[in-house]
C-alpha cells in the first residue's frame, strides 16, 4: 500500500506520535538522498513523516534540498501533505503560541532551486498559485480546530526569506506594508514544488516570537524553541486529529495542476 498522506515537520517537531507498524526509509532521488521519513500507520491510513531540517535541525533553511524532499514524497505514493513552521509575527494582535493556518505568501527567497522543469529534457511549465494552499486541506483543519476548541487563525500570508539570519526591522517594516501577517524561512519554494507535483500541501504556522522590530524583545532561537516547545502537543494533536478527517477522493485543482501549464511550441 503507497504512502497517502505525508507530515513535514518544522523547527520543534520532529518526530509524529501514534503512528503504529513504523519504519524508517530514506529515498534517493535525482535530486539527492531524502532525509530520514518514518512510514507507519494512523488509524488506519498510512502516513510518514518527514523532518525538513533533517534529524536534530542539522540542516539550515537555505540549504534544505526541498527538490529531494518533496520528490522522495511523491515517489512513495503521496498525495497529500501537511506541514508545520515556526514563524515570526508581524501582527500585535497574532502573538506568540498562536496558530495560523496560511493561505497565501509573498516570496523574497534568493537563491533555491524553484521548480522541477528546468527546460531542455524536463520541459517548461508554469504553474497556477494563485491558492498556494490546498482549500480542501485548509477546510479540514480548520473544521477540526473548531472541534477541538484549538484557536486558530483562518488566513493569513507568509513572507519567506532566505536565511538563516532573522530579518532586520526595516525589512520587517517592508513586509507588513505589504500585508504580510507571519514571516519564515521555508514555505518556499516547498509549497510551489508540492503543487508541481501535484499534491495538495498546506501549512499550519505556529507563532513562536514577534518579527523585527514589532516589540522591544531580542530575537533568539533560545525564545523560539521555548514557544515551540510549549506548543508542540498541541500541533500535533491538530495535525493527528486531522489526518483520519480527510476525505479519500481528492475534489480540488491541485490534482490538476499541471494541466495546461505546459510551454507547447
Amino acid at each position: 500500500m503507497s504512502v497517502e498522506i505525508a507530515v513535514i515537520g518544522g523547527s520543534g517537531v520532529y518526530s509524529l506520535d501514534f503512528i503504529e507498524d513504523s519504519e524508517e526509509k530514506r529515498i534517493d532521488t535525482p535530486y539527492g538522498k531524502s532525509p530520514e521519513i518514518i512510514i507507519g500507520e494512523l488509524k488506519d491510513r498510512k502516513v510518514a513523516f518527514m523532518p525538513r531540517h533533517g534529524k536534530g535541525h542539522s540542516t539550515p533553511p537555505h540549504k534544505i534540498n526541498f527538490r529531494a524532499n518533496l520528490w522522495s514524497l511523491k515517489e512513495l505514493g503521496v498525495k497529500r501533505i501537511f506541514a508545520t513552521t515556526a514563524v515570526g509575527s508581524l501582527d500585535p494582535e497574532v502573538k506568540p503560541g498562536e496558530f495560523v493556518l496560511l493561505d497565501q505568501f509573498l516570496d523574497f527567497t534568493k537563491n533555491r532551486p524553484l521548480t522541477f522543469y528546468e527546460g531542455e529534457n524536463e520541459a517548461v511549465y508554469h504553474v497556477d498559485m494563485t491558492e498556494p494552499y490546498c482549500p480542501e486541506l485548509r477546510e479540514v483543519l480548520l473544521d477540526v480546530s473548531e472541534n477541538l476548541e484549538i484557536p486558530l487563525h483562518s488566513s493569513g500570508t507568509y513572507a519567506c526569506t532566505e536565511g538563516p539570519r532573522y530579518e532586520t526591522a526595516a525589512e520587517i517594516q517592508m513586509l507588513s506594508q505589504l500585508n504580510a501577517d507571519v514571516v519564515g524561512m521555508t514555505n518556499v519554494p516547498e509549497s510551489v514544488l508540492a503543487r508541481e507535483l501535484e499534491i495538495c500541501y498546506s501549512t499550519v504556522s505556529v507563532v513562536t516570537n514577534f518579527a523585527a522590530g514589532i516589540s522591544e524583545e531580542k530575537l533568539t532561537h533560545e525564545e523560539v524553541a521555548k514557544i515551540m516547545d510549549e506548543n508542540i502537543d498541541r500541533v500535533k494533536k491538530l495535525i493527528l486529529s486531522t489526518i483520519p478527517q480527510v476525505p479519500q477522493k481528492r475534489t480540488c485543482s491541485c490534482k490538476d495542476a499541471l494541466k495546461g501549464s505546459k510551454v507547447e511550441t
